[in-house]
């Protein structure tokens, strides 16, 4: 049995954070009733959330239409938050919202301070560093700006002991070949210094024979050195591994049996980044596509399976390698561990102005919907759609499959490095009444005993084959 309500184990600080939330909370409701009155008040929140619904709406039909209607509708999502703050300005209330917001901000604030647990569960096991004799590191010197060029990478690698590949071209490399025959002659360790799409090719070939992989910050956004804990700004940190390492145990996603280190898109990013003229005009090419594809006259109709729950119709679809946080709209903030076991899910459908509003409430049957799932399967009403893999534009067969390869993967990290910022804890407001105001030796609350956990991975993954 476990005891439940009981709060012995709870810092006294955390119940005063929960008091100091409550306390902001009303102290804004005081400030908006003594400057404005309880039907100013009441008129006033209306207000907001009515010209909230407006700028919605408005950036919605913006994206639908064309020709004088987009831009009108532009205009509408702009003239909305002005004329509250107009209406504000002409009521002398500017002043007194201003404080109401601000302290909105800083009872958030406490109360995410007050629910942040002990201990939350986000660092990775680690493990000790391998001994590796032949190193393999594949450099991209476009890649992140020229940011190879830029910290002499390549010279740094070296001179540790690692053999370095640069992808000068002239014409395409072949990288999965030039990893392959690395291996071939006897390499410990593969690394990549370049983009997250060149990471998962290499990655996906290191989890196959059982190998470490070093992941240098060298691309332009470098999501998946991030979520490992890495400094993105600083490259050169990452060889620190080859010197004073450890070990993570991290998942790969798959599909259709290519690896994806980060997430695979599918629906409107999908097809609009497909296009021919995207490239040479992207904010042109999206505003020229997304009517259509919004309103599902073009692209693919699809349906989204998640471990049996399935979505049809959404305009899009992002399958990720482990879930995102989700305290923010998309659920795209950041992976606060990468060894969980599970693909993470979002669909977002809006075919309509009711639905994109939807979208303001989570998890709703119509709008966004979060989900972590073992398997996804996207499938549509056609053979083949344009899919997003890590960045890179491809084509697959339906019905295109996504799973999980847990903790497949050995990568070695520095032991000194920025790490993951822990998550930002879910604003529980019945745990935060809880903790505000709950005695602190009130009766324990017996409540069923929690599942046995199951079995702990293996120290060292089987090999990850294809």
């Amino acid at each position: 049995m476990t005891a439940v309500g009981s709060f012995e184990d709870v810092p006294e600080s955390r119940r005063w954070w929960a008091r100091a939330a409550y306390v902001a909370v009303l102290l804004a409701a005081a400030v908006l009733l003594g400057a404005a009155g309880f039907a100013g008040t009441v008129l006033l929140l209306l207000t907001a959330a009515g010209g909230l619904v407006v700028t919605v709406a408005g950036i919605y039909w913006f994206l639908i239409s064309r020709g004088v209607l987009r831009w009108c509708a532009l205009g509408l999502a702009v003239l909305a938050p002005l004329v509250i703050l107009i209406l504000h300005i002409r009521a002398g209330l500017v002043l007194e919202v201003t404080i109401a917001i601000a302290l909105v901000v800083v009872a958030v604030a406490c109360a995410r301070a007050a629910l942040r647990e002990r201990s939350d569960g986000t660092t990775m096991t680690e493990y000790p560093a391998p001994t590796w004799k032949h190193a393999f590191l594949v450099m991209n010197p476009r890649s992140g700006g020229g940011k190879v060029v830029k910290f002499d990478l390549q010279r740094k690698a070296e001179e540790l002991g690692a053999e370095v590949a640069l992808l000068e071209g002239p014409g395409p490399v072949d990288v999965d070949a030039l990893a392959r025959e690395a291996v071939a002659r006897g390499a410990d360790l593969l690394g990549v210094a370049g983009g997250d799409g060149t990471q998962a090719l290499v990655a996906g070939i290191a989890a196959e024979h059982n190998l470490p992989f070093l992941v240098i910050s060298a691309g332009t956004r470098n999501h998946f050195a991030l979520d490992l804990g890495l400094d993105r700004e600083d490259p050169t940190g990452c060889l620190d591994a080859l010197r004073d390492g450890v070990e993570l145990h991290v998942d790969l996603g798959k599909i259709n049996g290519r690896t994806f280190v980060n997430n695979s898109s599918f629906g409107v990013y999908a097809e609009v980044v497909q296009s021919p003229a995207y490239r040479d005009d992207k904010a042109g090419t999206v505003l020229e596509m997304l009517p259509d594809l919004i309103r599902g006259d073009k692209g693919a109709r699809l349906r989204a399976q998640m471990d049996g729950e399935t979505v049809d119709g959404p305009q899009a679809v992002l399958v990720s390698n482990g879930p995102y946080g989700s305290n923010d709209l998309a659920g795209l903030g950041r992976r606060t561990k990468l060894d969980r076991g599970v693909l993470g899910a979002v669909t977002i459908s809006a075919e309509s102005t009711r639905e994109a509003v939807g979208l303001l409430r989570r998890a709703t049957k119509h709008g966004l919907i979060q989900r972590a799932a073992s398997e996804v399967v996207v499938g549509a009403d056609v053979p083949e759609i344009p899919v997003g893999v890590d960045g890179e534009a491809l084509l697959m067969t339906t019905p295109v499959r996504c799973t999980i390869e847990p903790r497949a993967l050995r990568v070695l990290v520095p032991r000194n490095r920025p790490g993951v910022p822990p998550p930002q804890p879910s604003l529980d407001l019945v745990r935060l009444r809880e903790l505000a105001w709950g005695r602190r030796h009130g009766a324990a609350v017996s409540a069923p005993a929690a599942p046995s956990a199951p079995a702990a991975p293996p120290a060292a993954p089987p090999s990850a084959g294809d």
